[in-house]
């Protein structure tokens, strides 16, 4: 049975997915299946889902979504998290739209981004970002490789950058 490739309002998932998620399963905008681990992934408005053996394994916010790369080739999308949780990897089947949509949710949640240079090569980001269900906006530090919040300045630089992008968005 093709499911996968219809996305928007009304996508198509398997039962045991529609089950899992409940009234959830209204708000479903694409969903595919994991080759490897036989889970579904699933976008919704407002999270992202991956549920496997009619149980819900993942569930988090757009927001919580540093980013994502998509491999045409491998049909490969890896999943990296603000909070630095392990990076999720699907090998997606029937993706149809699901990398699109993934994009879109992702920049949907993004308000207002900047980079702050560190010094030697070391890098941060701060963010202000919408929580897609509620609607409000909180900031975002992220810091790069092998950066750690101890690091000598790194606490007063991104604070001061996430303060300005705040102030941008009139959160201060």
């Amino acid at each position: 049975m093709k499911w996968g490739g219809r996305a928007r309002r009304g996508a198509v998932v398997p039962p045991e997915v529609a089950s899992a998620l409940g009234d959830r399963a209204r708000e479903v905008l694409a969903c595919a299946q994991d080759a490897r681990s036989t889970a579904y992934v699933i976008a919704t408005k407002t999270r992202l889902y991956a549920v496997r053996d009619s149980s819900v394994v993942l569930d988090r916010p757009w927001h919580m979504v540093d980013g994502g790369s998509w491999d045409d080739e491998s049909r490969t999308l890896t999943v990296t998290w603000v909070d630095r949780a392990p990076a999720q990897r699907w090998v997606l089947e029937d993706f149809g739209t699901f990398p699109q949509v993934f994009r879109e949710r992702v920049q949907a949640s993004v308000v207002l981004a900047d980079e702050v240079d560190l010094g030697a090569k070391r890098r941060a980001r701060v963010v202000v970002r919408k929580d897609l269900a509620t609607g409000a906006l909180l900031g975002q530090t992220i810091l790069g490789r092998g950066v750690r919040a101890a690091d000598p300045g790194v606490r007063e630089q991104t604070s001061a950058a996430l303060a300005r992008i705040r102030e941008q968005v009139g959160l201060d």
